[in-house]
This record gives C-alpha cells, structure tokens and sequence, in this order.
C-alpha cells in the first residue's frame, strides 16, 4: 500500500518522537548482557580513538553498576559505568562512587536523561547515615561542565583553591584509583593507552570559552584532546545540589535491574 504525503510525514514524526524519548535503567554488572556490552562498546568506540575490547572489557570489569540509556526504538543512546565502593581516611568510613566509560550520543544531547538517571541510582544505591563522594576523571569539557550545573561545591574549580582535606582526600582516591598515572602536581591521569574523544565530540566551540568553567578546564588540562584526564571530585548529599540538581535528585527513580 502507497502512503500519501500526509501519512508519511506522519510516521516520520512518529519514528522521530521514538527516538526522542530516552529512557534510563540501572543494570548490576552480572545482570549485563552480551548485547547490552556490545552495544556499548560499538557506541564508545564510535566516538573515542583507542578504544579496544581489551580495555573497554578491563574498565567494565572494575565496575559493579551501569547506567543505560535507549531511546523508544530500544538504540543504546548513552551509558555510564559505575563502581561504589567503601575506603576509609583518618579512621572515618566513606563511600565512592567512580564514574567509568560514559558516553551520550550527539542525538540524545539535548536529554537531560543520563543526568537525571546517574543521580537517581546513587540516591537509591548509597548507604544510610555514610558521607559519599564523586570521584570523576574528565577529558572533556562537557563531562567537566556536569559538576557546576549540579554540584554547588566541587574541585578543583576556577573560583576557589581547593581546601587542604579535600586535595589530599583526592589525591589519595586517584593514587589508589590510577596508580603511578596520576600526577600529583597537576592533578591529570595520564594512561599509558589513552581513550581520546573524537575531534566532534572534544573540540570546544569558540562561544564557549566565554564560561569560566570551560575556559578554566581548558587551562588545567591542555592536552585534554589526547586524552588527558582531570582528576575531580564533590560530595553528593542533598545540601550540595544546585536547583538543577535538586530536581533530578526528587524526580521519579530510573528503572533498576
């Protein structure tokens, strides 16, 4: 059957608006399918130089959570890896969360879905009554830029020093994390097989140097384009949100499973 010119810009509207509708689900990692890694790493590697199955299967393999993002005709959109761990400073027990491999393809940019979801799980996976932190590496701008759109105090920033326990609770998360990678003076992990962003996705546009915080990330990490990665870290609790953050934390919890 021949469809009119009405009724295929209707399906086309209809197709458009599935693959707009993005929808979250935290995934354990043994529950982690072999299509949900292949998908993953088809979608990193897509976007990333020097992406391997070697290194994306060790950096999977070092985490216990992962975020996926579909869109309604069920295409891998984004995800986020994940691990949650314990450590304990100075005798006081804390929770991490490590943000691994993350990636939100160019079509779901303008959905504030992976966000939304990533602070949703940690909401509903953290321990009662135990302080947590967001250790995150970031080669580049857009992953950095996350921090002041949710976090009222993070590190390290443009505006403020950071203070003295923060620079050395860091330290001490990344020198456990990445080893002999992490330089100390610099605060960037440099691996010895680094994943770089494509020239589309890292590239920072002109307009947006006028932020502080972009043009500060630009400053502290020079060679993020070949895959250096500024070491970072905030407290996730409710007292740290920003408004933005605020309505992710109380919207409606992604699916888990």
């Amino acid at each position: 059957m021949q469809l009119g010119p009405v009724a295929k810009k209707l399906v086309g509207r209809w197709r458009c608006d599935l693959r707009c509708v993005m929808q979250s689900q935290l995934v354990s990692l043994p529950d982690l399918t072999n299509d949900d890694r292949e998908a993953m790493y088809r979608l990193l590697a897509h976007h990333f130089k020097g992406v391997t199955p070697t290194t994306f299967a060790a950096d999977l393999a070092n985490k216990n959570w992962v975020l996926l993002i579909h869109d309604g005709v069920n295409q891998l959109q984004g995800f986020s890896t994940l691990r949650l761990y314990d450590v304990t400073v100075n005798g006081q027990t804390l929770s991490v969360v490590y943000s691994g491999d993350t990636i939100v393809a160019p079509a779901a940019w303008s959905s504030a879905t992976l966000p939304r979801a990533w602070i949703q799980a940690i909401n509903q996976l953290r321990r009662p009554n135990q302080r947590l932190f967001w250790l995150l590496i970031s080669s580049g701008f857009r992953t950095y830029r996350l921090l002041p759109t949710f976090w009222q105090t993070f590190y390290p920033r443009y505006d403020q020093v950071t203070p003295e326990p923060m620079q050395e609770l860091m330290d001490y998360l990344a020198q456990q994390q990445f080893g002999d990678a992490y330089d100390v003076g610099s605060g960037i992990v440099r691996f010895a097989h680094p994943q770089q962003l494509s020239t589309v996705l890292g590239t920072i546009p002109p307009e947006r140097y006028s932020d502080p915080h972009i043009h500060f990330f630009e400053q502290v990490n020079p060679a993020h384009g070949q895959g250096d990665e500024l070491v970072c870290l905030t407290e996730i609790c409710a007292e740290n949100l920003t408004a933005a953050g605020r309505r992710m934390w109380f919207g409606r919890s992604c699916t888990a499973a």
